[in-house]
């Protein structure tokens, strides 16, 4: 997958808890996906924030798909450490969640 985000997706640690945010704006890619999942169109979040843009949301699609093709379960981490330990080494995006 295309790393189309890295531009767009920004963290500081002052702003938002240190959240993703969308271009150093104060809107996170969880309010994103959570209108999305909502039922929002593009269209509509782009009309009620017109300062985001498509490729703005195209880029929270793509970072989540990222996360998520990084996360690992903590049994997966304990029968597998050797092959994750190299993963974490060669990835510039790895997240592990503690499920």
């Amino acid at each position: 997958m295309a790393k189309s985000y890295q531009n767009i997706i920004t963290l500081e640690a002052g702003k938002r808890g240190g959240k993703p945010c969308i271009r150093g704006l104060r809107i996170t890619v969880y309010d994103v996906l959570s209108w999305l999942a909502d039922g929002m169109t593009s269209s509509e979040i782009i009309e009620d924030f017109p300062e985001l843009k498509a490729e703005d949301i195209s880029a929270c699609l793509s970072f989540a798909a990222d996360r998520e093709h990084g996360l690992v379960s903590l049994k997966t981490l304990r029968d597998h450490t050797v092959e994750i330990e190299h993963a974490l080494l060669i990835s510039d995006h790895a997240c592990i969640e503690i499920l």
